[in-house]
């Protein structure tokens, strides 16, 4: 059984199809890609998983149980973290802060600081900035405390909607291998939605690529890779 399994999935922002019937499987322990060009569809998948929008029609199952009828606080306590497109932090609050808004649903004290401990290892830059505000951390940094917040949850499935954005090609390397290492070392399963499509083939098995809100590939990213008239006529770039 996939942990994630969506079938059939449909999402309306009024009279705008978002999402036009997708169905995509995410294994456990797998780092799968979600491609496609700006408006195909991606984050409103993501939206949908973490209980943001509801859709119109299909399903949505997470370890065999539906999450079409659950809130998003009811979501993030079954396991799933959702870092969003922009990263949102709290810019006022410490970078400490931020991170301990991500355990709110937890109450195991001396679990949120060993996970507290693990975020500050993976991200030393953090640790370094912990007492200052997050508006002072710059964009990369941002992201890793954007991250640090959602693995606070402990989530079994992280969502992950642009991690690269706005990054210089040195801390997408980063942030990317900062990924794989929270898959293998803490077992988290990714579902990452990334425009830096040669990216995150290169980091993830499989991959799925959205088109006007439809599933139009799906297959090992290592094939996706190859594939130059997919990613030329789906993705815009080059192989």
């Amino acid at each position: 059984m996939s942990l994630l399994h969506l079938q059939g999935l449909e999402v309306n922002y009024g009279a705008v199809r978002a999402l036009r019937g997708i169905s995509l499987s995410v294994e456990k322990g797998a780092m799968v890609a979600l491609l496609g060009s700006n408006g195909a569809g991606k984050s409103t998948t993501l939206r949908a998983i973490s209980g943001m929008v509801r859709p119109t029609a299909g399903r949505i199952e997470y370890q065999g149980e539906s999450l079409v009828d659950r809130s998003p606080n009811g979501i993030v306590r079954l396991g799933i973290a959702h870092v969003p497109e922009g990263r949102r932090i709290f810019k006022d609050l410490a970078v400490f802060e931020n991170l301990r808004m991500g355990a709110y649903t937890r109450t195991d004290r001396a679990g949120i600081q060993q996970d507290l401990d693990m975020v500050l290892g993976l991200f030393p830059r953090l640790k370094e900035r912990y007492k200052q505000p997050g508006g002072y951390l710059s964009g990369g940094e941002q992201q890793m405390l954007a991250i640090g917040r959602g693995l606070m949850a402990r989530p079994k499935l992280l969502l992950l909607d642009e991690p690269s954005l706005g990054l210089s090609p040195l801390l997408v390397a980063d942030i990317f291998a900062a990924l794989r290492r929270i898959n293998k070392e803490q077992g988290a399963t990714m579902l990452i939605v990334e425009q830096n499509a040669h990216m995150a083939l290169k980091n993830t098995s499989q991959a799925y690529v959205l088109q006007v809100g439809k599933v139009t590939f799906s297959g090992a990213s290592s094939e996706l890779r190859e594939d130059e008239q997919i990613m030329e006529s789906y993705m815009g770039v080059h192989a």
